[in-house]
């Protein structure tokens, strides 16, 4: 690759590692932002799952905006509003106001995310050179996550409100990076194509309600949860009916008969399930049970970040050498093998116990994650690179809203919290055993994507 392809890369790198940390830090920060905010337990879920419904609901509309209106229109304007509101949302005196700009926020990240990855799946050859790009891509993602962990503790221990501010200044560095980088050169959008406004709003509302079922099944009662899902499976119903006779459809039915596109959606729809199902219920463990602070709990969870180093220089040589499939089916094995690890957790453990589960997570997150990205992009025509893009990240935010509504709901069943917690871990294993399993029928079928 070029130099000026390498900085091209290096931005939207920054701009996928800006995402990941900003889910991170206000993690770890959320004690402090209730405290200082006086902001009830419902009042606090709302600051990370107003973010989630932003991301989760408008991911679609955001990758077929970008396949429209311009990849690098797209992700240069959104950007600019994630670092407005990232700011806004650090100078909040009100709990409403922080809750507002999580969601605006979200949306920010649903239209440039796709629209960053289509940029680069549509400037980069396919093959070893898009490979190798997306494999930087998404082990800078992962690291971005497991790095803010820490980086959130840090801000959090200090004030708050930094844990916004930052993402905010990285983003203003990202974007003035970004303007000379990113190629001018982009898609024209074709006379004719436009919007398809009704699939939008009945695609995004579907996600939504399904979202805020998940997230509020155990605040609410089962028949609130069951009436909401309810409602979102039945838009999504319509959403079929009306994008069968679309002329111009949000997202092309069609697109769907790829077998490795799907097997990589469902597949990583349960893996982030799993990961973050884990995750909830490890930093509950250690800060409930065991006392620990936010800060010495992201250094515990550090060794995962082993696939930011793994991503980019191991995964490479393995897809040369087995196939993106074969390496995707380790990976979610060793994480299978890093959660059943995990089950016999107890008071008395040490790091040292903890350690192998962290460090083969990690590795699992190297194998699995990058070539799922690369599955799930390879292969589609140029003009729906970021439709791809866009229903990739949204089975990963819908799976991750699945695996903490589960978790959390078998917390909430028991009354002694050792026990809840060894139980809930059943489900990320449960999981990430599923999400092997999608990959061995592709196996099966002999793909060797």
């Amino acid at each position: 690759m070029t130099p000026r392809a390498w900085g091209m890369l290096l931005v939207l790198c920054g701009a996928i590692f800006l995402e990941g940390i900003n889910v991170a830090m206000l993690n770890v920060a959320l004690p402090a932002i209730r405290t200082d905010l006086g902001l009830s337990t419902g009042e606090l879920q709302w600051v990370m799952s107003a973010y989630v419904l932003g991301y989760g609901g408008f991911m679609l509309l955001g990758g077929r905006a970008a396949d429209l209106f311009g990849r690098r229109a797209m992700f240069l304007s959104w950007l600019a509003v994630f670092l407005v509101v990232s700011a806004l949302g650090g100078m909040a005196s009100e709990g409403w106001m922080l809750i507002a700009a999580r969601f605006v926020a979200g949306v920010a990240a649903a239209v440039m995310t796709p629209a960053g990855l289509s940029i680069i799946t549509t400037s980069f050859e396919e093959g070893r050179q898009r490979n190798q790009a997306l494999l930087v891509y998404s082990g800078t993602a992962a690291g971005g996550f497991s790095l803010g962990l820490v980086l959130g503790g840090l801000l959090a221990e200090a004030e708050w409100r930094w844990v916004l501010f930052a993402p905010a200044v990285l983003a203003l560095i990202i974007l003035v990076a970004a303007v000379p980088l990113i190629p001018k050169a982009d898609q024209r959008r074709q006379k004719g194509q436009r919007v398809d406004l009704a699939g939008a709003v009945m695609v995004t509302g579907a996600i939504m309600l399904l979202v805020v079922g998940i997230e509020r099944a155990t605040h609410v009662g089962p028949g609130v949860t069951a009436a909401t899902i309810a409602a979102g499976l039945a838009l999504f119903a319509l959403f079929v009916v009306v994008e069968r006779r679309s002329p111009a459809p949000l997202v092309r039915l069609g697109i769907f008969r790829s077998g490795p596109l799907v097997r990589a959606n469902l597949a990583g729809l349960l893996f982030s399930a799993s990961f973050f199902g884990f995750q909830f219920v490890v930093v509950l463990y250690l800060q409930e049970l065991r006392g620990w602070t936010s800060l010495e709990t992201s250094l515990a969870m550090l060794a995962i970040g082993a696939d930011a180093i793994l991503a980019p220089t191991l995964t490479p040589r393995l897809v040369d050498r087995f196939g993106n499939a074969k390496v995707i089916l380790y990976g979610l094995l060793l994480a299978v093998l890093s959660y059943a690890l995990f089950l016999p957790v107890g008071m008395d453990w040490t790091y040292a116990a903890m350690f192998p589960t962290m460090i083969i997570l990690g590795v699992a997150f190297a194998l699995a994650y990058g070539p799922l990205t690369i599955v799930a992009t390879d292969g589609v025509d140029e003009n729906e690179q970021g439709l791809a893009g866009g229903l990739l990240y949204t089975s990963f935010q819908f799976g991750a809203a699945l695996g903490l509504a589960a978790t959390t709901a078998v917390i909430v069943t028991s009354q002694n919290l050792a026990d809840s917690y060894r139980s809930a871990l059943v489900v990320p294993l449960v999981a990430a055993g599923l999400a092997a399993a999608v990959s061995a029928f592709g196996l099966r079928k002999g793909s060797a994507r």
